[in-house]
C-alpha cells in the first residue's frame, strides 16, 4: 500500500472476515468445512493486504487501527482447516510476526505478546479437534509438527531474503525492529534442525547501521548451541556471529584452547586439524579485526601461563593454519592490517615457511630475518621498551619454525652460529639488558662449542655430554636459559652422528631441569612435524624421526616413574 494512503478496518472487510471466522467456529458441520475451503483464496488475498499495511508499524498503532485483529487471527489459528493449508497458515504467522514486540514499551504490548505465543502454540500444537482432522488424513503427527514448523521457518526466511535481494527500494527493507524480533522468537527453539535456516537468514542478514539489530539472547544461545554441537551453520554464519557478537569468538577460542591442553594429541598434525576444524584460522584470515582479537586472547593466556611451552605450540600451529588460509584470501590485504604493531619486514620474512624453500637456503634466510630483528630490538633511536621487546618476541613465538630451524643449524653452520645463538638467546629471555646479554652469551657459547666438540667424537659417553652442559654454570634451575640449554642438548641429539648413539641414556640429563621436560616434548613434536612438512624428505630426516620417537617413549617412561616414585612416597 502506497504511503500516506487513508487506511481503516471498514476499507479491509475487516468485520466481514471477522463474522466469517465466528461462524467457522461454531459449527464442525461438512458445508462449514467446504465454506472455509471455498473462502481460503479470498481469505489469503485479504490477509495479504493485512500484513502489507501493518508491516512497518508497532504493535500499539496496529490495535488502534485494527482493534479486533486479536480475535480474528486467534480464531483463524484455531480452525485446522484454515492452517492445514500452507499458503494460509504462512498468512497467519507473518501478521502475528508484525504483533511481536522484542522490547514491549507498555502493558498492551506484554499483552499482545502473551496472546501471540498462545496462538503460535495453538499453530503448532494438537488439540482433540486436530489430532482427529490430522488421523483421518492418515499423516503422522510428528510430521505434521515437523512440516508446520519449517512452514513457519520457510515463510520468515523468504521474507528476509526478499528483503535482502532487493535493499534499493527503501520500502522493501526489513525494519530493524522486525529482525530483532524474530531474533528474539528463536531464542528457544534455535537447536531444533529446523530452525537452522532462520538462523542463518538471521546472522547473515546485511546490517545497514552500526547498532546490533539481533538480540543478545539470541546470539548467545546461537553461540552455546555452536560450542555443544547442538546446532550446525554454514561458514558464513558462524563467521558473522563471531563477528556480531565478540563473547562469541571469545567462547569459541577458549574452548579450542581447552580442548587441546585437557586432551593429549599424538601428533601436531592431529592439533593441527582441530584448530582447521575449529574455523577460527579461517576466520581470522577474512577477517583482520577477528585475527587481532584473537591475538589478543592468545596474548594474554600466554602472559597468564608464564610462557608455558604447550600454548607456545598452539599459537606456533594456529599460525601454520592461519597462513595457509591467507594464502586463500582474494584480494590480499595489508599484513599491517593483521600485525599492526610490527615491522613490515620482519613480518615479511617469518611469514616465509622453511618448508616453502631448500634446506640449502635456511642459513641465508635465518641471517635476514636476525638482521631486521637485531635491527629492531638495539635500534638506538627507538626508546627500548618492555612493550616494544614484547612485541617482537611475541611474533617470533608465531613463527617458531625458525627458532627450530636455528637449533638445527647449530649443528651444522658454524660460520654463522654466534648469530643463530643470539637469536635463541632472544627467543628464551628477550628482556636482557646489554651488558647481561654480552656475558651471557659468552657463558652460552662456551657451552655450544663443548657441544660442538663432542659432535666430532668418534666415541662419547654420557660422563662428556654431562660435563658439557655443565660448563658456564648455566644448567641449574636457578638460570633462565636452562630451557636453551635443553634445547641445545636435543639438536645435539637428533642432529649429530653421536648424539643418535647416546640418545637412550641421555634422558636422564632432562630430569635435572625439572618442569622443563614440557618444553623439550613440545620441541620434539615440532621437529618430527617439520620434518614431515619437507616436500623432500632425506635418509637423515629417517634417522632423526626414529630418534625423536625414541627420546619421547623414554621421556614418557621415565616421567611415568618418577610419578609411581612419588605416589609411593606419599
Amino acid at each position: 500500500m502506497a504511503k500516506g494512503t487513508s487506511i481503516s478496518a471498514s476499507s479491509f472487510g475487516f468485520e466481514y472476515w471477522l463474522n466469517k471466522a465466528v461462524e467457522w467456529g461454531q459449527t464442525t458441520t461438512f458445508e462449514s468445512q467446504q465454506d472455509v475451503c471455498l473462502h481460503l483464496p479470498k481469505l489469503q488475498e485479504f490477509l495479504k493486504q493485512i500484513y502489507e499495511a501493518i508491516q512497518h508499524m508497532n504493535t500499539t498503532p496496529v490495535l488502534k487501527l485494527f482493534p479486533l485483529i486479536g480475535q480474528l487471527l486467534g480464531r483463524l489459528c484455531w480452525n485446522p482447516f484454515v492452517v492445514a493449508h500452507e499458503e494460509s497458515q504462512q498468512n497467519l504467522l507473518q501478521c502475528l510476526w508484525c504483533l511481536y514486540s522484542a522490547e514491549p514499551e507498555n502493558a498492551v504490548e506484554l499483552k499482545a505478546n502473551e496472546w501471540i505465543w498462545t496462538s503460535l502454540q495453538s499453530l503448532t500444537g494438537v488439540d482433540h479437534e486436530v489430532r482427529s482432522f490430522i488421523q483421518s488424513l492418515q499423516y503422522p503427527e510428528e510430521e505434521y509438527h515437523s512440516k508446520l514448523l519449517t512452514n513457519m521457518v520457510s515463510s520468515l526466511v523468504k521474507e528476509l531474503q526478499g528483503y535482502q535481494c532487493d535493499r534499493s527500494s527503501l520500502f522493501l527493507r526489513l525494519p530493524p525492529e522486525r529482525r530483532r524480533t524474530y531474533s528474539v522468537l528463536c531464542v528457544p527453539i534455535v537447536t531444533l534442525p529446523e530452525v537452522f535456516p532462520l538462523v542463518e537468514a538471521l546472522l547473515t542478514c546485511h546490517e545497514d547501521g552500526l547498532d546490533e539489530t539481533l538480540s543478545a539472547e539470541f546470539l548467545e544461545s546461537v553461540s552455546n548451541g555452536l560450542l555443544q554441537k547442538k546446532i550446525f551453520l554454514s561458514e558464513a554464519a558462524v563467521m558473522s556471529l563471531w563477528l556480531r557478537y565478540l563473547p562469541s569468538l571469545e567462547q569459541a577460542i577458549f574452548h579450542l584452547i581447552e580442548t587441546l591442553i585437557s586432551h593429549p594429541c599424538a601428533s601436531l598434525l592431529e592439533v593441527e586439524a582441530i584448530i582447521t576444524d575449529s574455523l577460527l584460522p579461517k576466520a581470522a584470515a577474512y577477517h583482520p579485526s577477528l585475527f587481532r582479537v584473537l591475538d589478543n586472547f592468545f596474548r594474554a593466556t600466554l602472559l597468564d601461563s608464564d610462557g608455558h611451552p604447550k600454548i607456545i605450540t598452539i599459537i606456533q600451529v594456529f599460525t601454520q593454519c592461519f597462513v595457509q588460509a591467507l594464502l586463500q584470501v582474494q584480494p590480499q590485504m595489508p599484513l599491517k592490517l593483521y600485525f599492526p604493531y610490527n615491522h613490515q619486514s620482519l613480518v615479511m620474512a617469518l611469514l616465509v615457511h622453511p618448508s616453502e624453500m631448500p634446506s640449502t637456503a635456511w642459513s641465508q634466510h635465518l641471517i635476514s630475518i636476525i638482521q631486521i630483528l637485531k635491527g629492531i630490538v638495539q635500534d638506538k633511536e627507538v626508546t627500548r621498551t618492555s612493550a616494544n621487546l614484547f612485541e617482537n618476541w611475541f611474533l617470533l613465538v608465531h613463527f617458531g619454525d625458525w627458532v627450530n630451524v636455528a637449533l638445527q643449524q647449530l649443528m651444522t653452520a658454524d660460520d654463522i652460529s654466534e648469530m643463530l645463538l643470539w637469536l635463541l638467546m632472544f627467543f628464551f629471555e628477550p628482556h636482557m639488558e646489554n651488558q647481561q646479554e654480552s656475558n651471557l652469551l659468552e657463558n652460552v657459547k662456551s657451552v655450544y662449542s663443548q657441544i660442538k666438540i663432542l659432535s666430532n667424537k668418534s666415541t662419547l659417553n654420557l660422563e662428556d655430554l654431562r660435563t658439557a652442559l655443565f660448563t658456564g654454570n648455566l644448567y641449574t634451575e636457578q638460570s633462565h636459559l636452562k630451557d636453551l640449554i635443553n634445547h641445545l642438548l636435543v639438536s645435539f641429539l637428533l642432529f649429530s652422528a653421536g648424539g643418535h648413539r647416546i640418545a637412550k641414556e641421555s634422558v636422564q640429563l632432562f630430569m635435572l631441569a625439572g618442569a622443563a621436560t614440557g618444553g623439550i616434548s613440545e620441541l620434539l613434536a615440532s621437529t618430527a612435524h617439520r620434518l614431515k612438512n619437507k616436500r623432500r624428505g632425506t635418509s637423515e630426516d629417517d634417522k632423526v624421526q626414529s630418534t625423536i620417537e625414541l627420546l619421547q617413549q623414554q621421556l614418557l617412561e621415565t616421567q611415568s616413574e618418577r610419578v609411581q616414585s612419588n605416589h609411593l612416597l606419599h
